[in-house]
C-alpha cells in the first residue's frame, strides 16, 4: 500500500477548507468506515494554553466539520481524551478552547479513565499479536490494560508538530500513547521508541481504521513537549500512515528520520509504515515539504527538568533513583514535575505565549468564542477577518497559580501509587 503524507499551507482565512483539503488529498475517507464509530484522539500536553502543545481548536473544528461535509453521520464521531497525573485534561479541554467545538457540534466527549469506561487486558484485544511486542511484555509481564470501547473503532490521531525530550519529535505515534496504555505507562520511558512500536502494532489490530491530521500552525523546537519556543509555520498535514506522517513532520523540523528517531525506524522496519522520505508520496503543497525549519531540537538548550529525566531514564541516575517509580514513592516525581512546569517555568516564560498571541493565530486563539461559526454552517472557509483580542492572554497570575495549587492537589489525591482506583 502506498505512503501518502499530504501537506499544505494555511492561514486563518482558510484554515477549515484547508483541512478538508489536506484529509482528502491523503485519502481520509478511504481510511475511516464511515459505518464505525471514529474517536477524535485529542491531545493535550499541558492543561495551561501553549502554541504548539496541544490541539488547536481550528485543528479540531476543521476535522469535524470536514467529517460532517463529506456525509459521515456525527451521531458516530466523537471527542476522546486520556489523562496523566501531572496533565488535568478537564482544565486542558477548557484552556485550549477544545470543549466549545465538541459540544457545538453535540458530539459525545469520552475521557477514557473516568467511570463508564471499560477497560479489557490487551491480550483479550489482540490475542497472538502481542507475542510481537518488542518490550511491553517484558514491562508488564501480567499484562496492561486498554479501553475496550476502542475495539473494532476508528480513531483519528490530532497531534501538533513538536519535538520532544525524550523522542526527539512527537507526533501521530506518540498520541496513542496515553490513550492505550494505564497510568503506569512511565515505566515504558526507558524504552519509549519500542513501546511505540507496539502501540502501533496493537492499534493496526484492534481500529477499524487509522488517521492523522497533524497541526503546523503552530510549531514547537526545544525541550517539549512544554518547554519549547512555539514558531508559526502556517502548514497543516495528513496521513493513513501513522510512520510517515511523524517522518515528514521530522524532515520539516531539520532531523533525519531514519537516523534520527528511534521509533520511526524501528517501525519501518517492522513494516509498519513508511519512515523513509524518498518512498513517501508527498500531494499538497510540494514547497512547503521541502523546507527546513532548522529546529534546534530538545537536548541543546534542556532545562532542569528534562536534563533530570534524561539521567533517571538513562543516566547516572538510573540505577539508584529509577526504580522507586514503579513504587509507591513514584508520587515524588509527580510533584516535582508539577512544581517545576506550573510554578515556575510556565509563569517565568509567559513572554512566549503573549508573543505567540500577537499572531493571526494567536488572535484568532483569543476571539474563538467572538468568531464562532454556526456548526452546521459547512461552507464558511475560515475565518477571514480575526478580531484583534488585545495585548496578553494569559492568565493573571495570581488566577495562575491558584490553578497551578489545585492542579498540585488532585496530583497527590489521583497518584494511582497512593489511591488505586477500578477501571
Amino acid at each position: 500500500m502506498e505512503s501518502r503524507v499530504a501537506i499544505v499551507r494555511t492561514s486563518p482565512a482558510t484554515v477549515l477548507d484547508d483541512v478538508h483539503r489536506v484529509m482528502n488529498l491523503a485519502g481520509y475517507a478511504s481510511a475511516l468506515p464511515r459505518d464505525r464509530e471514529t474517536a477524535l484522539k485529542i491531545n493535550i500536553s499541558w492543561h495551561f494554553f501553549y502554541p504548539a502543545s496541544s490541539t488547536t481548536p481550528w485543528q479540531l473544528d476543521g476535522v469535524i466539520r470536514a467529517m460532517k461535509r463529506d456525509g459521515y453521520d456525527p451521531a458516530k464521531i466523537h471527542g476522546c481524551h486520556n489523562r496523566t497525573v501531572v496533565i488535568d485534561a478537564r482544565l486542558g479541554e477548557r484552556e485550549n478552547k477544545q470543549v466549545p467545538v465538541v459540544e457545538a457540534h453535540g458530539l459525545r466527549n469520552v475521557h477514557l479513565y473516568e467511570p463508564g469506561v471499560e477497560w479489557i487486558n490487551v491480550r483479550e484485544a489482540v490475542g497472538d499479536v502481542a507475542d510481537r511486542f518488542l518490550v511491553l511484555n517484558q514491562v508488564y509481564p501480567g499484562g496492561f490494560m486498554i479501553p475496550k470501547e476502542f475495539l473494532g473503532t476508528n480513531i483519528l490521531h490530532l497531534p501538533t508538530v513538536k519535538t520532544h525530550v525524550f523522542t526527539t519529535t512527537t507526533g501521530a505515534m506518540k498520541n496513542a500513547f496515553g490513550g492505550l496504555l494505564n497510568e503506569r505507562r512511565h515505566w515504558t520511558h526507558p524504552v519509549i521508541h519500542e513501546t511505540l512500536v507496539d502501540l502501533l502494532r496493537i492499534q493496526k489490530h484492534i481500529h477499524s481504521g487509522l488517521f492523522a491530521v497533524m497541526d503546523g500552525t503552530f510549531a514547537g523546537d526545544g525541550p517539549g513537549p512544554r518547554c519549547m519556543t512555539p514558531h508559526v509555520k502556517n502548514v497543516l498535514l495528513a496521513s493513513s500512515d501513522m510512520v510517515a506522517i511523524d517522518a515528514v513532520a521530522a524532515k520539516l523540523m531539520g532531523f533525519d528520520p531514519l537516523r534520527d528517531l528511534k521509533f520511526v525506524r524501528l517501525a519501518h522496519e517492522a513494516g509498519l509504515g513508511c519512515g523513509d522520505p524518498r518512498e513517501i508520496r508527498i500531494v499538497g503543497d510540494g514547497e512547503a515539504a521541502a523546507e527546513n525549519w532548522h529546529f534546534a531540537g530538545p537536548f541543546k538548550k534542556m532545562t532542569f527538568a528534562s536534563r533530570m529525566q534524561h539521567k533517571i531514564y538513562w543516566g547516572p541516575l538510573k540505577r539508584p533513583i529509577e526504580w522507586s517509580l514503579k513504587t509507591f514513592l513514584a508520587p515524588w516525581a509527580y510533584i516535582a514535575s508539577v512544581l517545576y512546569h506550573d510554578f515556575f517555568w510556565y509563569p517565568a516564560h509567559r513572554a512566549r505565549v503573549d508573543q505567540a498571541l500577537a499572531s493571526p493565530w494567536g488572535r484568532l486563539f483569543q476571539s474563538w468564542e467572538k468568531l464562532a461559526i454556526p456548526p452546521d454552517d459547512l461552507a464558511t472557509p475560515g475565518w477571514p477577518a480575526v478580531l484583534d483580542a488585545g495585548p496578553g492572554g494569559a492568565a493573571p497570575k495570581a488566577a495562575h497559580f491558584k490553578r497551578a495549587w489545585a492542579i498540585l492537589g488532585e496530583c497527590i489525591r489521583e497518584a494511582p501509587e497512593w489511591g488505586p482506583r477500578r477501571r
